[in-house]
């Protein structure tokens, strides 16, 4: 949502290449990252590839998170120490810091954010694809919005964990 709103999305796109480069300007004025992925509904397949792998970092993110802290831990030189490695993502530089600090002002909504997994789970099964992984995150999440925390972030997963 608020990649929308400040230019930043990256804009994932399939149908004709020609119309593509039509309206390219367009997508430059509403995203830094824009590739052509094919034909017809391939920018839609892009994108649920992109939510699952966003689902699971989230989750991944939010139990280290919460492993460190049960550990006697601090959070936040964690995260100093495995940002940088092999456990960096984009989530865990730019949404743990707000977990830790419990603001979970919303980025990307939890309800638009199940809508997606919902999305990605028939398309999944179209496709005949096991999801074990997305499938957990859904309920996890499913659970935060019967919570209350729908008009949350999805960063706000990691109230799921204490």
């Amino acid at each position: 949502d608020i990649g929308a709103k400040e230019g930043t999305l990256s804009i994932m796109t399939g149908g004709d290449k020609e119309t593509f480069d039509c309206v390219r300007p367009l997508f430059d004025i509403m995203g830094k990252n824009i590739v052509y992925q094919g034909k017809a509904g391939s920018g839609q397949h892009c994108k649920m590839a992109n939510q699952i792998a966003v689902a699971s970092t989230m989750m991944g993110v939010c139990e280290a998170l919460r492993y460190a802290d049960k550990a006697g831990l601090r959070p936040e030189t964690v995260l100093e120490s495995i940002e940088a490695g092999a456990a960096g993502s984009w989530a865990l530089s730019n949404l743990a810091p707000r977990m830790i600090k419990n603001n979970f002002d919303p980025g990307f909504y939890v309800k638009h954010f199940i809508k997606d997994m919902n999305i990605a789970l028939e398309s999944s099964a179209d496709i005949k694809l096991k999801v074990p992984g997305l499938q957990l995150v859904k309920e996890l999440y499913d659970q935060l919005a019967a919570d209350g925390g729908e008009n949350y972030g999805t960063h706000a997963l990691y109230k799921q964990y204490k």
